[in-house]
């Protein structure tokens, strides 16, 4: 009886799809962030977020802008007490934070892409993040 050789896909493009998957990462970000109208925070809010989630998670984030004067409804429902926030709410856990993300070490850690460096209780403080 022969042998059969299994064929095998080409290195390079094995190799290829391993490192587009290892560059992608495996969660999908969704974030929602509530605004209030055109306002200079809200407008740094946005462009903040955004600046950082193209940046570190690149075709891997849902960003959805809630405007709280056009749909108060919305801001009600996700319990928002003032704004900007924002509402990581996958990967779990849910996470929200209030400002308007200026200090992009303390976003990337709430939103666990960077861990912390430091004693976490100072840390806690200092993010404003909260675990729901």
């Amino acid at each position: 009886m022969a042998k059969r050789k299994l064929k095998s896909k080409p290195r390079s493009q094995t190799a290829e799809f391993e490192k587009i998957i290892k560059e992608a990462g495996s969660d999908q970000y969704v974030l929602r962030l509530y605004v209030t109208g055109i306002t200079a925070k809200s407008t740094q809010a946005i462009a903040n977020i955004r600046a950082l989630c193209e940046e570190h998670l690149s075709g891997r984030y849902d960003l959805e802008v809630v405007d709280i004067y056009q749909q108060p409804t919305e801001a009600v429902n996700s319990q928002i007490v003032a704004a900007p926030t924002l509402i990581k709410q996958s990967p779990m856990p849910v996470r929200k934070m209030i400002g308007d993300l200026t200090d992009r070490d303390r976003v990337m850690v709430g939103l666990d892409l960077k861990k912390s460096s430091g004693d976490k209780a100072k840390l806690a403080k200092e993010i404003k993040w909260v675990t729901l």
